[in-house]
């Protein structure tokens, strides 16, 4: 029995077909015919026109009659395609949402591109809808669906060096930079080709090619300074290039060719939100005793892993490899060192008799019933209750 034709049912089912219908004239610069479109959306020619004319408040439709008196084939213009972006209220409340995400780069370039382009997509979002809750349903959306970072940084300080190395990667030129080391004073000018912005947990990192040493690095933009674009040169990006080959899921942005089996226990309490996280596209996780969870994965670098077991506290323990377990446990003792009190350490405590005396330990019913009540009770039986 062929499809039914006409008005179709459900909700938001005509809004997807006029979407439909939009990307299909985007994609077909030749045209298509009203049969052609009715048939692809199994709707009647009817509908179809009315579904046209929802099209044509957006773009301008172009008729054109095939020679030899063939059917009238509707496309739109070449000229129409590259200035219009065609949003519902929903998807421009879905962008604005993420404008809190390019905080920390106000008063850059990028960020007043963007607050021009929010600043449309709001009024697009407070357009009036249809219906009897036009005006009421979504008022001030763009207040209250937000999107909030975690720990936002405050580059005033580097505005300068992010337009640079922005621009460096938007041109593709090569640029310098003096580069400070890791928790040192010590700055190396350094030559790069950047090829791509990265921003993870609210900090900043451009992926480059290291020319002098013809290696790929990661540079973060807190330790960079004194950024010079090269405005005459260029490079070219390779080919086989891809930015998430630089990425270890939650854990960063690392280039390893070490490959380490990560295995990591959590307690019931720590399993609840391990479930519901995607740390790393290899996780695999499995129940154990107790209600917890084994998390299972293949890292390259393990730095990284360090700081995030750290944060799981008394929830995650390291399985294996040994290596991480042992920083894990070098970088809690240093922690415990800074407080000066040699009671803190581990081992201390372990070590250390306590001089109170240890109090007689209540009985329990469940736990360890007293003599009396263990001999006057019968096996198979439970006493009444009174």
């Amino acid at each position: 029995m062929p499809p039914k034709r006409g008005r179709p049912t459900g909700s938001f089912t005509q809004h997807r077909r006029i979407d439909h219908l939009r990307s299909m004239l985007e994609t077909h610069s030749t045209g298509l015919t009203l049969y052609q479109m009715a048939d692809t959306l199994k709707v009647t020619p009817r509908t179809m026109r009315r579904y046209m004319k929802e099209v044509e408040r957006l773009y301008e439709l172009e008729p054109t009659r095939v020679k030899g008196g063939g059917q009238q084939i509707w496309r739109i213009p070449a000229r129409e395609l590259p200035r219009k972006v065609d949003l519902r209220r929903t998807q421009a409340y879905a962008l604005v949402a993420a404008r809190r995400l390019f905080a920390s780069l106000k008063g850059t370039a990028l960020y007043a591109e963007l607050d021009v382009a929010v600043t449309r997509l709001i009024a697009v979002a407070q357009r009036p809808g249809r219906g009897p809750n036009a005006g009421l349903a979504n008022a001030r959306l763009e207040e209250r669906f937000l999107y909030l970072p975690v720990a936002p940084k405050d580059y005033q300080t580097k505005l300068g060096e992010f337009d640079d190395v922005f621009q460096a990667v938007a041109d593709l030129r090569p640029m310098t930079m003096l580069y400070r080391s890791i928790g040192g004073t010590t700055e190396t000018r350094v030559h790069i080709h950047p090829y791509a912005l990265v921003m993870h947990k609210d900090s900043i990192y451009c992926v480059a090619m290291q020319v002098d040493k013809q290696a790929m690095r990661t540079f973060l933009l807190d330790r960079m300074r004194d950024t010079q674009v090269e405005t005459t040169g260029r490079f070219e990006l390779p080919s086989d290039f891809s930015v998430d080959d630089y990425f270890q899921g939650e854990f960063g942005i690392w280039r390893s060719d070490e490959r380490h089996r990560v295995v990591i226990d959590f307690d019931a309490a720590g399993a609840e939100y391990v479930k519901l996280r995607r740390v790393h596209t290899s996780q695999k996780l499995t129940a154990i005793a107790g209600g917890g969870v084994r998390l299972s994965m293949t890292i390259g670098s393990l730095t990284p892993l360090v700081s995030w077991v750290l944060e799981w506290g008394e929830r995650a323990r390291v399985i294996e490899p040994p290596e991480l377990a042992e920083r894990v446990v070098s970088e809690l003792r240093r922690a415990l060192a800074r407080y000066g009190s040699p009671e803190l350490s581990p081992k201390a405590s372990a070590a250390k008799p306590s001089s109170a005396k240890p109090s007689k330990p209540r009985s329990s019913p469940v736990e360890k019933p007293s003599r009396k009540a263990a001999a006057g009770k019968q096996p198979g039986r439970t006493p009444a209750k009174r």
